[in-house]
């Protein structure tokens, strides 16, 4: 999972097709998001992207959510058409400004938070931060606290690449990861069930590439593990981008949260 993130940053069942999300002023911004109401389900699932990740990284997935729940994705300022912003681009901003949008567009808590990559590290701070609010957390082969060094200690050649390649936005997202990480921890965890999806690749080309950038020694590995203990750990060969090249294995495990199948009724905003 490490190595994809990095380089992110460089199916099967049918679904229909998305429709075109909404553009909102929510808090004196553009904010674009997609709303699929279910007609009978109270459950919520909000998706929250990795970094450089928009609406369309989940591919069919909130569709065939949406066969069984409301469904939430949006874009985070300064990606798609969402406005950037000016305030800080850590943790604790970003689950306030998802919170305000959840508001604005009247879905209303519990949610099934599902989170991708660094989308994956914002969630889990939701989640401590707001436990009555989420009813389960689901990783996709996520961002975890302490995987990422402080950007003072990358590599030199590697920060420079990165504020030449990435985006503005981007760049202050990768230098709050290890403060968010923090702020992860400096809050219980109040024990929300957990489903873990993990990239395993088993081809013999893949090939480790850290930048300098993660802790790669054993004890943080070990950290990471323990972190959810009762979470549901599901693994599958396929890429970093998990939604687009496995969303069965995507779909199942939020589905392992979510109630069967009713009305497949889903309106679009």
């Amino acid at each position: 999972m490490l190595i994809p993130f990095l380089l992110s940053l460089c199916a099967a069942t049918a679904a229909p097709a998305l429709p075109v999300p909404a553009i909102d002023s929510i808090g004196g911004r553009q904010l674009e998001s997609l709303t699929l109401r279910h007609a009978t389900s109270r459950d919520v699932v909000v998706f929250e992207n990795g970094s450089r990740a928009t609406i369309e990284k989940w591919g069919t997935v909130p569709a065939r959510l949406a066969q069984q729940a409301s469904v939430f994705a949006y874009n985070r300022p300064g990606y798609g058409h969402s406005e950037a912003a000016a305030t800080p681009r850590d943790g604790r901003t970003i689950v306030e400004e998802l919170r305000a949008a959840l508001r604005f567009k009247g879905l209303a808590p519990p949610y099934v938070l599902v989170g991708h990559s660094l989308g994956g590290l914002y969630l889990q701070l939701y989640a401590r931060a707001y436990p009555r609010e989420v009813k389960a957390l689901v990783l996709v082969d996520a961002l975890y606290p302490r995987m990422v060094r402080p950007v003072q200690e990358f590599p030199w050649l590697t920060r420079i690449a990165g504020r030449l390649a990435f985006s503005r936005t981007v760049w202050r997202e990768i230098e709050h990861i290890d403060a968010t990480g923090e702020m992860v921890l400096d809050l219980p965890d109040a024990g929300t069930p957990v489903v873990r999806l993990e990239n395993r690749p088993v081809s013999s080309t893949a090939i480790a590439v850290d930048f300098g950038a993660f802790r790669m020694d054993q004890a943080s590995r070990d950290a990471v593990k323990a972190l959810y203990p009762q979470a549901v750990n599901m693994a599958a060969d396929s890429s970093h981008q998990m939604a687009l090249t496995s969303p069965d294995v995507v779909v199942a495990a939020i589905r392992q949260v979510l109630p069967p199948a009713a009305e497949k009724v889903a309106l679009g905003e």
